[in-house]
């Protein structure tokens, strides 16, 4: 091995791995109850996100890190064998840094990391910044950049983008989409532009896509080349910068993706493809450029073509074996993505997916339906673990796998929960305490909260993204789902959620804009809406013969999400937020007749629920614009006094010795957007989350337990489910 330093076992710490029980501040909303402590823990699915980097660290055995595209970073104990999330602590203002663009260890500093967070580069987001901690992650310095980074955007595979230079431990270089190339010489603290480097940035490009060291000199790839001009430059001295002669050109050469240096053999490896991807790659390559002498190599394993296109992803380099190197493949959907592995320089490769064994028992959603699991897609991160070099690790759209031979592969994915969560249902009564749908994996029944799901996605159909999810509050072995999918997009099940059935049909406006769904209590009839994903909005279509038959329903708002009154099954609703009026059925969804008006309007966000067990107790979350009840069935709403803004509103089994359902809020009873519980009708609020578990945007939806007190539910967008107990 090349690098030397300290070398100890990764161990946990600190806020990433504190103890679960803590205390909780309580806010002043009126009279606030006595401050409850809770536990908060992950939902187990295992994943399912798109996992963008992994490193090991070069100097500390079983030392790794993950980054992802909208859930934060992650470090892997390898005492415990899970990753330990970093990130939680990052709330609703900051929800635009859990997408991380890139990360870096320093190899004579085994205790120190820093990210580079920042989702999306767009004009509405907000800035990126950077993180650096001197304890694994367990506390983090910030500093706020005055430029925006594009974790969740095209190219988020490629990199690392941020890089110690191995010549000062304090100097750090950030390379951006927009901004050209960034130094510090602060350890992070402070940023500035780097003076010389040639890459000309523009508001549309890629920018920077790589930065990596090859011994003291740095290399930097520019992914807004069009393939006859230079994209890999490098650096001597940190001022003067140069483009690397007899550098490849070409399509197959036009955006460096990632690229890992031998320092036994000093040889630099360089992936390629001809978009950044992880998306769009049709062409792509592998080369090596021996330092020394400055001669190129192509060491393609397969060139693309035909009908098998794809690019080249990551690359990683054994730090026990010279000249042995795995590379990933992106983008390759005739032939399914695979790794090739080389011993000889890329002399021969041998593809690893051909004599792998793929075992998804811990996670059995990475079927998606089908009989057996797909090596992958979207491979882009990649390593080699430089202390043991048949363990290898690579991440794809849904997981990260690994191996300890070379040919048996799992998911090493324990503590790594990205999903993007769309519906939340606690069921009153079966095996599950919560169903679940969710972004790209569909809807899953929960009959585990600490295990992945033993039936995987639900099938028949399977879904991709699931757009609504709906359980008959009378009859609770009767539950509907909605989303995206190529087999159909609605489908019913009378078993609580265990097995489904498709609808026998469905409109045609269901294939290509599926939205919410809503079943009345006893669940005999359905109200189905229609959204586009481009924002159009359709009639909404109703059947009372369990999905045989649709009719459309002309005086339901287009576009609203219908809500089933859980106590009389002749009672349906739907907010106008086009117009801020509350529409009310009382004749099982045949019509509609508009009741409130001139509630607050404009955000497609606003939400709508009804309390459990009552007729017309309606609660309507408006964002900044507060709380309102109705319990006249929508005639009229007053506004609550307890809070000045709500995203989501749930409920959950009412305190002892309380008449009414618990209350959970995503909102704000003074300066803070947090969670809060309520056991007295919204009379007065309680924090119940504290500031190491935020999580970032939570304002999808919440659902407190029917069977347990003070349990909560909470949709992440990228953290997965979390939920709390008191205790």
């Amino acid at each position: 091995m090349c690098a030397s330093g300290p070398s100890r076992r990764a161990v946990l710490g600190g806020a990433a791995a504190a103890a679960a029980f803590t205390a909780v501040p309580s806010f002043q909303g009126r009279a606030a109850a006595a401050t409850p402590t809770y536990r908060w823990r992950q939902v187990v699915i295992g994943g399912t996100g798109f996992v963008t980097g992994v490193l090991f660290h070069p100097s500390v055995r079983g030392l790794a890190y993950a980054r992802t595209d909208i859930g934060g970073a992650y470090r892997w104990d390898d005492r415990s064998a899970r990753w330990i999330p970093l990130n939680d602590d990052l709330g609703w203002d900051d929800w635009n840094l859990l997408g991380v663009e890139a990360m870096a260890v320093d190899p004579g500093h085994p205790d120190r990391v820093y990210l580079a967070l920042g989702t999306y580069a767009q004009s509405w987001a907000g800035n990126g910044a950077v993180l650096r901690s001197e304890d694994r992650g367990a506390t983090w310095a910030r500093a706020d950049l005055a430029v925006k980074l594009g974790g969740n955007e095209d190219g988020r595979g490629a990199g690392e983008r941020l890089l110690v230079d191995p010549r000062d431990s304090d100097t750090l270089w950030l390379g951006t989409r927009h901004d050209g190339l960034l130094k510090s010489t602060d350890r992070g603290a402070t940023w500035a532009t780097a003076s010389g480097f040639p890459g000309t940035p523009s508001s549309g490009g890629q920018g920077v896509t790589l930065l990596v060291a090859a011994g003291r000199v740095l290399y930097a790839g520019w992914g807004d080349s069009d393939g006859t001009t230079a994209n890999l430059f490098r650096t001597s001295d940190g001022t003067t910068w140069e483009a690397v002669p007899g550098q490849p050109s070409g399509t197959s050469a036009k955006v460096p993706i990632r690229a890992a240096y031998d320092c036994h053999t000093r040889e630099l490896y360089v992936s390629y493809a001809d978009a950044p991807g992880p998306n769009g790659q049709l062409d792509g390559s592998v080369h090596k450029l021996a330092v020394a002498s400055g001669k190129w190599t192509d060491v393609t394993p397969v060139q693309p073509g035909g009908t098998d296109t794809f690019g080249y992803g990551g690359v990683a380099v054994d730090a026990r074996r010279p000249g042995t190197v795995v590379v990933s493949t992106n983008n390759r959907w005739s032939a399914v993505d695979t790794l090739y592995r080389t011993t000889d320089g890329g002399r021969t490769w041998t593809s690893l997916k051909d004599s792998a064994v793929l075992d998804v028992s811990e996670t059995p959603f990475l079927t998606f339906g089908a009989d057996a699991p797909k090596f992958g897609w979207w491979i882009q991160a990649l390593a080699v673990d430089p202390y043991d070099s048949k363990h290898v690790v690579y991440g794809t759209g849904a997981t990260l796998y690994g191996t300890r031979d070379l040919k048996h592969w799992a998911p090493q994915i324990r503590g790594l929960e990205e999903t993007s969560v769309r519906q939340l249902i606690s069921p009153p009564t079966g095996e599950a305490h919560l169903l679940s749908g969710l972004g790209d994996v569909g809807v899953m029944y929960h009959e585990r909260l600490t295990a992945s799901p033993s039936r995987g996605m639900a099938s028949n159909p399977v879904f991709g993204s699931a757009t609504g999810l709906a359980q008959a509050a009378a009859k609770p072995s009767y539950v509907v789902r909605t989303g995206f999918g190529d087999h159909g997009n609605g489908a019913f099940s009378n078993d609580g959620g265990r097995t489904w059935a498709p609808f026998a049909a469905q409109p045609t406006l269901a294939k290509d804009a599926p939205g919410p769904i809503a079943t009345n209590a006893d669940g005999s009839v359905l109200l189905w809406t229609f959204v586009h994903w481009d924002g159009t909005k359709y009639p909404a279509h109703r059947s009372t013969d369990n999905g045989a038959t649709w009719t459309e329903v002309a005086s339901f708002p287009k576009g609203a999400t219908p809500v089933a009154d859980p106590a009389d099954p002749q009672r349906f609703y739907a907010y106008d937020t086009d117009t801020g009026t509350l529409y009310a059925s009382t004749d099982s969804g045949l019509t509609f007749a508009a009741g409130a008006a001139g509630l607050p309007s404009g955000d497609t966000q606003f939400e709508l629920v009804a309390a459990p067990g009552r007729v017309g107790d309606l609660w309507l979350s408006v964002k900044w614009n507060g709380l309102y009840r109705s319990t006249d069935g929508g005639a009229s709403f007053t506004k609550v006094a307890s809070c000045w803004a709500s995203y989501t509103l749930g409920f959950g089994k009412a305190a002892e010795g309380a008449d009414y359902p618990a209350l959970y809020m995503v909102g704000s009873t003074e300066s803070i957007t947090a969670v809060y519980r309520s056991d007295d009708e919204a009379k007065s609020w309680v924090r119940i989350n504290d500031d190491r578990h935020q999580w970032g945007w939570i304002g999808e939806t919440i659902s407190g337990d029917p069977r347990v007190y003070g349990r909560v539910y909470i949709a992440t967008n990228g953290r997965g489910i979390q939920y709390g107990d008191p205790v």
